[in-house]
C-alpha cells in the first residue's frame, strides 16, 4: 500500500501545471469529447509509466535527452499546423466532429510522446527502483496522472461550450507551438 499511495501522491502533486495538463485542457476545449480524451490519457499513461518502470534507465542509455527533446518539439509544431486545419462541423452544436478512435489515437499519442522524459515517467522509474513492486508504482503513478488530468479535460470542454471553435482553433494551434518552441528552445 505504501508504493501504491507514494506513487499516486507524487505523480499527481508534480502533474500540476505540467503541459501534460495544458495538453488536457486545450485537447478537451478543442473535441469537446471527454470520453475519449481521457481514455487516451488513460492508455498513454499506463503504456509510459509501464515503459518508464520497465525500462527507463535503458532507454536513457539509447536516446539522449538531444533527441528526445527534437521528437517532442517537432511533434507539438506539427500538431499546432494540425489543429488550424478547421473540421468538419455540426452547425447545431458547434462542435468538432472526430471520430471516437482518431481523437483517442491522437490523445494516446500526443501524451507519450510529450511524458517521454518528463518528471511523472523519471519519478515512475525512480519510485519502481525503491519500491520494487512495479505493478503497484505504475498503478499508482496512473492514478496519480488521472486525478489531474480528468478534471484539467473537464475543464476544457466546460470552456469550449463558451468559446467560438475558430478561437479555441487557433488557442490550441498557439498552446502547441508554444510547447514546441519551448520544448526546442530550452
Amino acid at each position: 500500500m505504501e508504493a501504491f499511495l507514494i506513487s499516486t501522491g507524487l505523480v499527481s502533486i508534480a502533474e500540476i501545471g505540467d503541459k501534460t495538463m495544458l495538453l488536457s485542457i486545450v485537447m478537451a476545449a478543442t473535441w469537446r469529447r471527454p470520453t475519449p480524451i481521457i481514455l487516451g490519457i488513460l492508455a498513454a499513461t499506463l503504456l509510459n509509466h509501464a515503459f518508464a518502470a520497465l525500462a527507463g534507465t535503458v532507454l536513457a542509455h539509447f536516446i539522449t535527452g538531444e533527441w528526445m527533446r527534437w521528437i517532442v518539439g517537432l511533434a507539438f509544431l506539427g500538431f499546432a499546423a494540425w489543429a488550424l486545419i478547421p473540421d468538419t462541423l455540426d452547425e447545431q452544436k458547434g462542435e468538432v466532429q472526430r471520430g471516437f478512435w482518431a481523437i483517442f489515437w491522437t490523445t494516446a499519442s500526443a501524451f507519450f510522446l510529450i511524458e517521454m522524459g518528463d518528471k511523472t515517467q523519471v519519478a515512475t522509474a525512480m519510485l519502481a527502483a525503491r519500491f520494487e513492486n512495479l505493478p503497484v508504482v505504475v498503478a499508482g503513478s496512473t492514478l496519480g496522472m488521472m486525478l489531474v488530468n480528468g478534471p484539467a479535460v473537464l475543464l476544457g470542454e466546460t470552456a469550449a461550450k463558451k468559446l467560438p471553435l475558430k478561437w479555441i482553433r487557433f488557442a490550441a494551434a498557439a498552446g502547441f507551438a508554444a510547447t514546441g518552441l519551448w520544448i526546442l528552445l530550452a
